[in-house]
């Protein structure tokens, strides 16, 4: 079976892209596949932050590229998952620098060494865009319930075309805003861009505490939104078959035992 190369697009920025990509491909290597991470927004990174790395990071994608480093030397181990590996993007170059073809190369070799190859494609829909989705065979759009991201995740499925397998996840709901009417529901969500959900996650703030710690939520066997992200791993290697659930609102048990630090 031939790896499997996915890009996670969106085309809005700060609708988590990186914090997805990061907390998938390291749920995947959990369960024993090799998973490499390529971050393609060069000129930004972030990719190495979240994933607690960036002290490790010797060398990026344009280093290999142009050969100045080979790419076992520019492979970054993650320090929790032996079967993760990070391939950084350079933070002092612009996306312009970024051959297509080379890229497409890249990947193509990258699919010879590991079961995925997962892209952390950049904002927008310019040079960047083309450079992620060069190489990749599916597309995970990750898109929050707001209209101005969902109507840049169509823009982008549109791009996509037939190439690519195209999949959802949205990101960062509140339920309590949905029930008032003052937020867009799941079903307004892909009642415009009508593609299979992989998986739907909530608001949760310890997400925010997690990545500015450089922790994944998927090794925080407590966190909600960290069993999600296993959820969607299983989803895509066919080990989960039920359909995504739709966060709801705490109980008020629930609620009581946050106030009393998980005694209620």
């Amino acid at each position: 079976m031939s790896a499997r190369r996915i890009v996670i697009t969106s085309g809005k920025g700060g609708v988590g892209k990186t914090t997805t990509t990061a907390n998938l491909g390291a749920a995947l290597a959990r369960t024993g596949a090799s998973v490499v991470l390529v971050d393609a927004d060069v000129g930004l990174r972030n990719l190495d932050i979240v994933l607690g790395l960036e002290a490790r990071v010797r060398h990026h994608v344009l280093d290999v590229l142009e050969e100045r480093v080979t790419l076992e030397e520019a492979l970054v181990v993650d320090k929790r998952a032996s079967t993760l590996r990070l391939l950084a993007a350079a933070q002092t170059r612009e996306k312009d620098d970024v051959d297509t073809d080379a890229m497409r190369t890249l990947i193509e070799r990258l699919r010879e060494r590991f079961d995925y190859v997962i892209i952390d494609s950049p904002a927008g829909i310019e040079k960047g865009f083309q450079n992620a989705i060069v190489g990749a065979d599916e597309a995970i759009v990750v898109c929050t319930p707001e209209v101005s991201a969902v109507r840049d995740a169509d823009r982008v499925v549109g791009l996509l075309g037939t190439r690519q397998h195209i999949s959802l996840i949205i990101n960062r709901l509140r339920p309590a805003l949905v029930r008032k009417g003052k937020m867009l529901s799941v079903d307004d969500v892909n009642g415009i861009l009508h593609l299979p959900l992989l998986g739907v996650l909530a608001d949760e703030p310890g997400v925010i505490v997690s990545t500015n710690r450089g922790e994944p939520v998927v090794f925080d066997d407590s966190s909600a939104t960290g069993a999600a992200y296993h959820a969607i791993a299983g989803r895509i290697t066919g080990t989960v078959t039920t359909p995504p659930e739709i966060p709801s609102e705490p109980t008020i048990m629930q609620r009581l035992g946050l106030f009393f630090g998980g005694r209620a």
